[in-house]
């Protein structure tokens, strides 16, 4: 049986991507964006995925966060309403 290892690192991505749609909460809440670099949450995902993440500084309550794996990414906002997203490049 053939292992394929991009396959197995996208379903890490992908299994990841929903447990933070399925809580957004738990994961994406943040005071700052140093709090969302030391998120140890991100030592989760493959090996390659980058991220970034924009706001909350000087008094700003907006928050801005991408993480990227390959061409599937996981866009966080907030606004005053968390939203999470997930998708595909094409």
């Amino acid at each position: 049986m053939l292992i394929n290892m991009k396959e197995m690192q996208l379903q890490k991505f992908e299994q990841l991507a929903e447990k933070i749609m399925a809580e957004p909460e738990k994961y994406c809440i943040f005071d700052s964006v140093s709090d969302f670099y030391k998120a140890s949450w991100l030592n989760d995902f493959p090996k390659g995925t980058t991220w970034s993440a924009t706001g909350l500084d000087n008094g700003a309550d907006e928050f801005y966060a991408q993480i990227e794996y390959k061409d599937r990414y996981i866009s966080i906002s907030s606004e005053g309403i968390l939203k999470v997203s997930y998708g595909i490049r094409k």
